[in-house]
């Protein structure tokens, strides 16, 4: 078990310093999560606000019913037929409490819902501030890289250190435009 444990712990090393080199790569795997999580909130509230409909429903049907009986009632002690009244009235009564436990899960999912909308919204604005973090730490690592590695006006686009398919801020720039054409296509279908 030694050997395991040490290399788990070298490994979990080299990820921490790689992750403290790259932060901006743990803000995104951050991100990512948190992404997943709106996903699976929005998900919910959905289901949720389907059982709040179905419980509203039952609602309705259960007070539907209960008026039924309760004419059922009347019908009955007109008729002098109290046995029968006396039923209806239990019947009524078991709606009755039947309609107030449906009330009650009805109040417990709305409840939820408000809940879950809470907290759609906080995980939407870390979010966001977790794509601004990252933002500015993928800024500020770009620009500690080129800055050390300026190229001066008297190399020539022809020097060793300059071409265009190595360039790294050739690189960096197209990967920047075709991120910026990926949220420009995002806007539009949100549109």
């Amino acid at each position: 078990m030694g050997l395991f444990d040490d290399i788990n712990q070298f490994l979990e090393e080299r990820l921490d310093e790689f992750l403290k080199n790259n932060p901006h790569l743990e803000l995104q795997a951050i991100e990512e999560q948190l992404q997943e999580q709106a996903r699976d909130t929005t998900k919910l509230i959905a289901k949720l606000q389907l059982e709040e409909k179905s419980l509203q429903d039952r609602i309705l049907q259960t007070a539907n019913d209960i008026q039924t009986w309760h004419s059922r009632i009347g019908k009955a002690e007109k008729a002098k037929r109290q046995d029968l009244a006396d039923a209806a009235k239990e019947r009524e009564a078991e709606l009755l409490r039947q309609g107030n436990q449906i009330w009650g899960q009805m109040e417990g999912v709305k409840q939820r819902i408000v809940k879950a909308k809470e907290l759609l919204q906080q995980v939407q604005q870390k979010r966001q501030e977790i794509k601004t973090q990252s933002a500015q730490a993928k800024t500020a690592q770009t620009s500690n890289t080129y800055s050390s590695g300026t190229v001066g006006w008297d190399r020539g686009a022809d020097s060793p250190q300059y071409r265009r398919s190595a360039d790294p801020l050739e690189a960096e720039f197209q990967r920047w435009e075709v991120d910026e054409e990926l949220e420009q296509i995002k806007r539009n279908m949100n549109k």
